[in-house]
């Protein structure tokens, strides 16, 4: 795949997503991150006030995580936690998918819970925020991958995203290739978990994944710079 700098950056949500990182340090990662290009800088929900001061002015988005990382808070805590998120300068909200509804084909179930997020986002928004659906598809079948992928887009989401880096394994291809075959061409996809070399990167981008999620983005950028 020919990609250059630039156009690796913007598909990368350059992602914070530790438990045990405190204001002080997230503070110094946004600053070395918030001119690099990256499509967003994706942090926990409660330095998303300090992310937004941060990134003012910047070309690069906001984004944040809702009913993370296991996905079972009730529909009405991750509409409320999602809309709050906007409202503190969040552009773009993360949310888990119940999993357990996936496993036990609760579809209606799964697509109502997200659309009460995808209601309450657009509620809140400037008519610009993004939605994205996480699957952790380490726990699903390759079947129950392409139906909560379409269910996820049928219920106003703008992307699906493969996994939560907390889960049993992070983002294949094989993951990418059921979800695009399932959204169709326009939908975005975000490979999640486990990306941390250009090899794996590049490959995600090829198999049909329009965002990347990792915690490597510098090293990313640097290792295409070094290849040139």
């Amino acid at each position: 795949m020919t990609i250059d700098r630039v156009s690796l950056a913007s598909t990368i949500d350059q992602t914070l997503l530790k438990p045990t990182v405190g204001y002080k340090e997230a503070a110094g990662w946004m600053d070395r991150n918030a001119d690099q290009g990256f499509a967003t800088l994706c942090v926990s929900p409660f330095l998303v006030p300090l992310a937004s001061q941060k990134l003012a002015g910047s070309v690069t988005r906001l984004c944040s995580v809702c009913a993370f990382p296991l996905g079972y808070s009730n529909t009405e805590s991750k509409a409320e936690e999602a809309a709050h998120l906007v409202q503190m300068g969040c552009h773009e909200v993360d949310m888990v998918l119940n999993i357990g509804a996936v496993l036990e084909a609760e579809f209606d179930f799964v697509a109502d819970d997200i659309a009460a997020v995808c209601t309450a986002v657009f509620d809140e928004s400037d008519g610009d925020s993004i939605v994205k659906v996480i699957l952790e598809t380490g726990y699903l079948s390759p079947d129950q991958i392409s139906r909560a992928s379409s269910l996820a887009i049928a219920a106003g989401a703008h992307f699906v995203k493969t996994s939560t880096g907390f889960g049993p394994r992070g983002a294949s291809v094989e993951d990418v290739e059921i979800m695009r075959k399932a959204v169709g061409p326009k939908a975005g996809i975000k490979a999640a978990g486990g990306i941390r070399d250009l090899s794996t990167a590049l490959a995600m981008l090829d198999a049909g994944a329009t965002r990347l999620g990792t915690s490597s983005g510098i090293e990313l950028l640097d290792a295409l710079d070094a290849r040139a």
